[in-house]
């Protein structure tokens, strides 16, 4: 679904990632580890189009990210839901109307949608705070509805930057089940996170492949984990 081959990408002539080789397969679960600054967002970034190689190949869906147009970028991220560490919202709408909001910019009938978006809501604790603004939800809050809308439009890939920095271990733990069910019923999935108890933890239910960058290389990480 995602492949990267001898990928490499460089900020400013200084190279942050080389000779980066991975496939996501469909229904695979993989976290990712690494120091702050090693470069785990920008390989997130490199695996839904966002970015493109400096050297190497990216494909999405079996297709090269520098033969996409606007278009075709636009299509493959409606089969890729993400979570970024600074997730922004619409302030002017409410939690509910942004977690809808992909569903509205596809021309998907939000009406249609309103038992899976009152499910989803609350998976992740929301529901009490399902009419609040943005500006009046804490941190943990905003991660957890950014987590939401990632996955509203059940995407086949779905990619996480820290989506459980900001919260608390129980909630933790209710958004790792969540993302775990979506792996269950087939979904693809790939969380960066610095938490290895949480990674631990999520490994007694899921059979996952942890990944580390290190030295600007991605690495198996060891039994350790």
């Amino acid at each position: 679904m995602i492949e990267l081959e001898n990928v490499a990408y460089s900020y400013g002539g200084a190279e942050l990632l080389s000779d980066i080789s991975l496939k996501l397969q469909p229904g695979s679960f993989h976290f990712l580890t690494g120091p702050s600054g090693a470069g785990k967002t920008t390989l997130l970034k490199l695996c839904y189009g966002a970015l493109i190689p400096t050297a190497g190949y990216a494909r999405l869906f079996d297709r090269d990210v520098r033969e996409f147009d606007r278009d075709d970028i636009a299509m493959a991220r409606r089969r890729i839901g993400v979570v970024h560490q600074d997730c922004q919202f619409l302030n002017h709408l409410s939690v509910s109307d942004n977690i809808a909001l992909p569903l509205t910019v596809s021309g998907r009938d939000t009406l249609d949608e309103s038992a899976n978006l009152h499910e989803l809501t609350n998976w992740v604790g929301l529901t009490q705070r399902a009419g609040a603004l943005p500006p009046e939800l804490s941190g943990g809050e905003r991660q957890r509805a950014a987590l939401a809308r990632a996955v509203i439009m059940s995407p086949d890939v779905v990619l996480a930057d820290e989506p459980t920095g900001n919260v608390d271990w129980e909630m933790s733990q209710r958004l790792m089940r969540l993302l775990i069910e979506l792996n269950r019923m087939g979904k693809t999935i790939m969380i960066a996170t610095h938490d290895l108890a949480l990674i631990r933890a999520a490994k007694t239910h899921v059979q996952a492949r942890v990944l580390r960058i290190s030295n600007r290389r991605l690495q198996l990480a060891g039994a350790d984990l």
